[in-house]
């Protein structure tokens, strides 16, 4: 029962910033998803940064894993949007802006978690 609270209380959280954000982001003038990337690359970051402190401190590693990663980022970053803007992308011929985004977002993404697992080693 524990363990559904935290990921309860991390995925709403996750999920009011995540609305937060595309509020936002909806003031952009353009057709890329700002919102989205963003949250996805954030998301991405702080990941990294958790996992990684939770392998140095793995008495409360669970904990942090349930509230953090699985609940937090779970409500944060957004994959199905991800992939539903990709697909509008590609229905309306945005071939620049699909590759871009695409591309983008993996890089970027995977920059993040690595980028955060070390900087968790200097803590």
């Amino acid at each position: 029962m524990k363990a559904l609270l935290y990921v309860f209380l991390g995925g709403g959280l996750g999920s009011m910033l995540r609305y937060l954000v595309g509020i936002y982001t909806a003031s952009f003038t353009t057709s890329f998803p700002y919102g989205t990337f963003i949250v996805n690359i954030i998301g991405s970051f702080i990941i990294g940064i958790i996992f990684g402190l939770t392998l140095k401190n793995t008495s409360q590693s669970g904990d942090l894993i349930l509230l953090l990663i699985i609940g937090f980022c779970g409500g944060f970053t957004t994959f199905s949007s991800f992939a539903f803007e990709n697909y509008n992308f590609l229905k309306n011929g945005e071939i620049t802006v699909f590759a871009t985004y695409t591309i983008a977002s993996i890089v970027l993404g995977l920059s993040a978690v690595f980028l955060g697992l070390w900087i968790s080693k200097l803590f």
